[in-house]
């Protein structure tokens, strides 16, 4: 696994924000060129399919993606050093999803010129994860036609997420109207926006994921009044929505809309709950292997995947977005072993 340590060590070094992601997409272009594998771009993204590809076989997808966040504050080694300290290497990206990516490209690659494969392979390499941008996985979904399964490395301890909750952020607005305070005027817009939140506090969806639990609701921001004497007329309040398997962010918004008496608008639809049924075959060979097999909190690529898809990948989430990221060697190197294992007794 060293060559693919030295690629990830690579990445580190080369800044790789999203929309910002092109310098790092040459690396893996470069290194994919260097293993005679043809390959495919589209603005950032990169992806290949195996060598000796069978119409008619079940399709996997391979992904993890190469963009990161900017670093946060108080991180005391270099970012960008990828510094190696015996098992251990830091820098941002290291953990989210760098690990991630250079092992599935290392699975890939393995098994590249393998005749007789049971599936098809594909290995994508995609951009604008961190900010769930049009540029990233969503404008790949239709280069590839129908997928059987997607499996997403994201940092899980090499555990296995077979649902993720989806995302969707509301903008709400109260509307009353102004007067002095020191006088009984006006409609008090914010006491409305209170109500309603109130409501939203108070309310739970009926149907609960065994996997995820049940939609959850938290108003995160509130606004109103621009004078301490003035009854503010209008007040807007934004609502984080995680939706699971049994709501659309539709279905969830129609439900919500109808509680408030506030304005409520959508700033996206797009990024639903994802998952995969619990007697899929990806899943019950995880429990062959003795993995565990859990649902995630955090949204990744699998919000634009319309088909089956887990999420599992070496390193710990906890890490993710954090000063000092840092992924083990030796989890790289674990987590290869266990993407192989999953593959090699996986029957679709």
């Amino acid at each position: 696994m060293e060559e693919y340590i030295q690629l990830l060590i690579g990445m580190i070094k080369t800044p790789s924000f999203s929309r910002e992601e092109e310098p790092v997409a040459i690396l893996i272009r470069n290194f994919m060129r260097s293993k005679d594998i043809d390959f495919l771009e589209k603005q950032n993204n990169t992806w290949a399919k195996n060598k000796y590809w069978q119409e008619g076989k079940p399709v996997i997808l391979l992904n993890s993606h190469i963009d990161t966040v900017k670093p946060v504050k108080n991180w005391i080694k270099d970012p960008f050093g990828a510094e190696v300290e015996g098992d251990r290497l830091t820098g941002l990206g290291s953990n989210d999803a760098g690990a991630s990516l250079v092992t599935l490209l290392a699975v890939f690659v393995h098994l590249y010129q393998e005749r007789n494969l049971p599936w098809n392979l594909i290995f994508a390499a995609s951009s604008e994860e961190e900010i769930s941008g049009a540029q990233g996985m969503e404008s790949l979904i239709d280069e590839w036609g129908p997928l059987d399964l997607a499996i997403v490395g994201e940092p899980t301890q090499m555990q296995m997420a077979v649902s993720e909750r989806g995302l969707m952020v509301l903008d709400c607005t109260a509307y009353g109207k102004a007067g002095h305070a020191a006088r009984n005027e006006g409609e008090n817009a914010l006491y409305k926006a209170i109500d309603d939140i109130t409501i939203l506090r108070n309310f739970s969806f009926p149907h609960v994921s065994q996997t995820l639990g049940p939609v959850k609701l938290s108003a995160t921001q509130i606004q109103a009044g621009y004078q301490h004497n003035i009854v503010p007329d209008q007040c807007s309040f934004v609502v984080d929505v995680r939706t699971n398997e049994f709501y659309s962010n539709q279905e969830a918004f129609e439900v919500i809309k109808a509680l408030l008496s506030s304005e409520v608008k959508a700033r996206s639809f797009r990024l639903n709950s994802s998952g995969i049924r619990l007697d899929h075959p990806i899943v019950t060979r995880a429990k062959e292997l003795g993995l565990s097999c859990y649902g995630s909190p955090t949204t990744s690529d699998q919000a634009a995947i319309p088909y089956p898809s887990v999420k599992i990948g070496p390193g710990d989430s906890a890490r993710s977005h954090t000063a000092n990221e840092y992924i083990l060697i030796s989890e790289i190197e674990q987590g290869f072993k266990i993407y192989l294992d999953l593959l090699r007794g996986l029957k679709l």
